[in-house]
This record gives C-alpha cells, sequence and structure tokens, in this order.
C-alpha cells in the first residue's frame, strides 16, 4: 500500500488540547492530541459528531514541538441563559448530567491554553486518504481551530512538499525534513533572545515504550470516551534550526531607525 505524510502548522495566540478533563476544570495537554488532530480533519470533511471516524483512528500521527508556549489560566464564571439551575458533574443511568442540588445558578470554571505556541504535526496513512484529507484542509466543511473554538489558528494549517500538497512516506523522516516553523524565545526580563538547541518529536509506534489515552472512541455526545496508544519519543534538529547563532543575541529596534540608545 502507498502511503504518504499530511503536514500541518498548528500555530495561534492560544491553543488548547484536551484529552481527559471535563466540566469545570478543562486542562490542556502541552502538545497536541490525537483527539484533538483527528477532531481538526473530522472537522475538514464535515463529518458530523455522529459520523464515524474510523479511517481517522487509523492515520499515524507525529508531533513536533518547535515552540511550547506558555501555559494559561482563564478563570471565569458561567450560568445558565434561561436561568435554571446548572448541570453537576453527576449523570444519570442514561449518561445525561444532572442538575445541582441543592441548586446552584453560578459556576467558577476554569480553562487552561498554550499561549504563542507552534506545532508540526505530520499524519501519515494510505495516498488517497492523505491527499483527500489535504484537499479539506484547504476547503474545510467546517471552521478549523486548535483544539477549542476560541482557539483559531494564525496562519495556514496546510505545509506542502516541495512538488504536492503532501509529502513522501516515513512519518519520522518528514519531521526531520519539515523546516523549523518557530522563532527565536525572548529570555524573561532581560532584552535578549535565544533559540533551542534541538525539538521533541512524538510520534505513533506499536514498538514505542510509553502509552498515552488520548485516542477518541467517537465524538458523539453520548459515546465520548479515550482510549490508549504506544508513542515514541525523539530529539530533532530540523532545517533552519541549525542556522542560527548558538548566543543569544541583543534586540535593539532603535538601531534600524540609526538612533543612538
Amino acid at each position: 500500500m502507498t502511503t504518504r505524510v499530511l503536514v500541518l502548522r498548528l500555530a495561534g495566540p492560544l491553543q488548547s488540547w484536551g484529552s481527559s478533563s471535563l466540566y469545570n476544570r478543562r486542562e490542556t495537554a502541552l502538545h497536541p492530541t490525537k483527539a484533538g488532530v483527528v477532531g481538526l480533519l473530522a472537522a475538514a470533511k464535515g463529518l458530523r459528531r455522529t459520523d464515524s471516524i474510523e479511517d481517522l483512528l487509523q492515520l499515524r500521527l507525529g508531533v513536533r514541538v518547535d515552540r511550547p508556549g506558555l501555559m494559561l489560566r482563564d478563570y471565569h464564571t458561567v450560568s445558565d441563559l434561561t436561568g435554571e439551575p446548572l448541570l453537576s458533574a453527576r449523570v444519570n443511568a442514561k449518561g445525561q448530567q444532572q442538575r445541582t442540588s441543592p441548586k446552584k445558578h453560578t459556576h467558577v470554571t476554569e480553562r487552561f491554553y498554550l499561549q504563542d505556541a507552534c506545532f508540526v504535526a505530520a499524519i501519515e496513512g494510505p495516498e488517497a486518504t492523505v491527499r483527500g484529507l489535504a484537499e479539506a484542509v484547504r476547503h474545510p466543511g467546517f471552521p478549523l481551530y486548535l483544539g477549542r473554538r476560541s482557539c483559531p489558528p494564525a496562519q495556514p494549517l496546510l505545509l506542502p512538499g516541495d512538488d504536492s500538497l503532501v509529502w513522501e512516506p516515513d512519518l519520522l523522516a518528514v519531521l526531520r525534513a519539515v523546516p523549523w516553523q518557530g522563532r527565536p524565545l525572548r529570555q524573561p526580563g532581560r532584552n535578549r533572545y535565544s533559540w533551542p538547541q534541538s525539538l521533541p518529536a512524538t510520534y505513533d509506534d506499536d514498538r514505542g515504550t510509553d502509552e498515552v489515552a488520548d485516542v477518541p472512541v467517537s465524538f458523539a455526545p453520548t459515546e465520548r470516551g479515550m482510549t490508549t496508544r504506544l508513542v515514541s519519543t525523539e530529539w530533532i534538529v530540523p532545517p533552519g534550526l541549525s542556522d542560527v547563532p548558538e548566543e543569544p543575541t541583543v534586540h535593539r529596534p532603535f538601531d534600524l531607525l540609526e538612533w543612538s540608545t
């Protein structure tokens, strides 16, 4: 079977890749989850929540952290538009959430996000499937987000190959070949910038020693759940990363104006 690799640049002001957290505390993983990437591809194809995602679950995923970003905790309150008591964490025998008892009309909630992060996601699968997904990402059936609806991408998602929308097979080789998509990091409290020496990449691997529970069973509201997958992690030096200076560089914006400081 001929395979190809689809490459996405996942970058934006905010991202949030939840897996197991629910209700009033929604945490984020430190990099895109398989559930999040599969959900993005399902939206691109125009699938409804109750539609089958079996073909998407068979795709191999690899994620490279080009810029990790900073964690943001968003504190806010919520209430029901109709004034009804809020839903609780309890469910009945049918899996439906029950109302709070005693009645509670306002909840304090927490949401966690990654600020200014950038990731490269590589998805490998049958050539026809991957080429179809590339076209779907270019012309999505539903708007595409970075984990949550409040997190739109800041740049085009699709990173095409040299002469095609998709890349040649071999997931790990593609993660090594895609040029660095990050930028220098400003050191806290200092007018200096630095660069990473290498980038972590996590990818599906049947012989992997790490297990993560971020594979969706279904996106249907009554059937949601997660299963596990085996992954491996490797440190990569992609093209463009080794070209930057090893020493931090002083940023002097007034030099452009030829002002003395």
